[in-house]
């Protein structure tokens, strides 16, 4: 072991936040828990070894404030820093902050967050690494006139996509020409808004897309190895709603495939720490890489279910120096899981945010169902933050038994005083096309 962490602040609130508390107290590892004013009554405070204020309700007072969380690590004798998802977490310059203060940045190398985080430069190395990608462009569209040329080259309907972010923010899909200096500027100005940066690239829109993803992990010797694959495509504007692992529309080999492209392309920056590298599926049986997204995923808890790995805990174990811990090759996949992410939001409403206090909450339990969540009955949900109060995991020996439990949890689950999308997670499990596996990323919108 070549570096020794005995706390870590944990840099990120609600249920990721319990979830890394969780996994260092069971590698005997303290933690510091940071807190803004509107969440003092939030659960990963009062878990936690120890807890420090850092600033107002806003993200920017609090878990975005920089030089506050690296003072209370300093404060509180950290070793380390873990970012969660979200936040700071893709945020190279936060990384080297806490590398330049002597602290363990739990994560990538600063210089993979940077290098991913740019959509060009991460194709230029998926095409180095010989990772087939979309047709488009390698470097940023600079004007509506020279995008109106690419697109008439490879054909619409084509895409336009922040260089310098995802979330589907700065993304618009353009049908035709006449649409593109419109939806050209309201993409860059989108962009410059969300990540201060408006520039844009183009690619070709593949219509009727599965979203594919694969769990990779790297240490600091130069190895690299894999946790299988998940599916991703049931999307509402853009955001994952409901995943599954494996994913139900891949046979065994187009998986070894797709999990060759990912460790091609983490091998070739010799990537450290867990990462995922998502990927297009068209209907022809083509992968497209889209993005690498360089932290824990929200929805690594269905490869946890399948594989048996600790992930969190193998991403301290990382930081600490250690060798992977094990070989995603030697792991047999078991069973089938699930996740569908419980918001706080209502679905009568255009999904409109729900915060408020929880009056009544009984979570669902029983073989083969984990719920991760900060919340409990009382606890008042505030505004201020993402709508994701839950994320229920189911198991099964086959994927059939699993959504037969998903439906089980999903109607024990009693959560009053907020309105949540759990009735939309119901509706999609008893979907036809749910059930045969014939659904891709633009499948929900038609359905909700």
């Amino acid at each position: 072991m070549g570096r020794e962490i005995k706390r870590i602040l944990v840099a990120n609130r609600g249920e990721i936040a319990l979830r890394i508390i969780y996994a260092a107290r069971e590698l005997g590892i303290e933690t510091v828990a940071i807190y803004s004013e509107a969440d003092e009554e939030s659960l990963h405070v009062q878990m936690a070894d120890y807890s420090v204020r850092v600033g107002g309700a806003a993200p920017h007072e609090s878990y975005l404030n920089i030089p506050h969380i690296i003072a209370a690590a300093e404060a509180w004798g950290a070793d380390a820093i873990h970012p969660g998802y979200g936040f700071l977490a893709e945020n190279p310059k936060f990384a080297r902050i806490v590398e330049s203060h002597g602290l363990i940045f739990i994560g990538p190398k600063p210089e993979h967050i940077e290098l991913m985080g740019d959509k060009v430069e991460a194709k230029r190395i998926a095409r180095r690494a010989s990772v087939p990608l979309v047709p488009g462009t390698d470097e940023p569209v600079e004007t509506p006139q020279e995008a109106k040329r690419i697109a008439a080259e490879i054909g619409y309907p084509v895409l336009l996509k922040a260089a310098a972010g995802g979330g589907g923010r700065g993304m618009r899909v353009v049908e035709s020409e006449e649409e593109m200096e419109r939806k050209f500027m309201a993409a860059s100005s989108e962009a410059e808004v969300a990540f201060g940066d408006g520039r844009l690239y183009l690619e070709k829109f593949i219509i009727h897309p599965k979203h594919i993803e694969v769990q990779v992990f790297g240490d600091e010797y130069g190895n690299v190895t894999h946790l299988y694959d998940r599916e991703c495509s049931l999307q509402r504007r853009h955001q994952k709603v409901l995943e599954e692992a494996p994913s139900p529309s891949i046979d065994d080999t187009k998986r070894r495939e797709v999990v060759g492209y990912a460790l091609r392309l983490a091998g070739e920056i010799g990537y450290r720490n867990a990462g995922t590298v998502e990927f297009l599926y068209d209907g022809k049986g083509n992968f497209y890489f889209i993005e690498m997204n360089t932290r824990v995923q929200v929805e690594h808890p269905i490869t946890e279910m399948v594989t048996g790995v600790d992930i969190v805990k193998a991403q301290i174990l990382l930081a600490m120096g250690e060798r992977l811990p094990f070989d995603g090759d030697r792991i047999t996949l078991k069973g089938h899981s699930i996740e569908a992410r419980i918001n706080a939001e209502d679905p009568a409403n255009n999904f409109a945010p729900s915060p408020g206090k929880i009056e009544l909450l009984h979570k669902p339990g029983g073989p083969g169902v984990r719920v991760d969540s900060h919340i409990y009955q009382g606890y008042t949900i505030p505004s201020y933050y993402d709508s994701l109060v839950a994320k229920l995991i189911t198991w099964g020996m086959d994927r059939r038994e699993a959504i037969d439990r998903m439906n089980r949890a999903l109607e024990e689950f009693v959560l009053e005083g907020i309105k949540t999308n759990i009735p939309m997670h119901l509706n999609i499990l008893h979907r036809r096309e749910f059930l045969s596996g014939r659904f891709y990323t633009d499948s929900l919108e038609r359905w909700v």
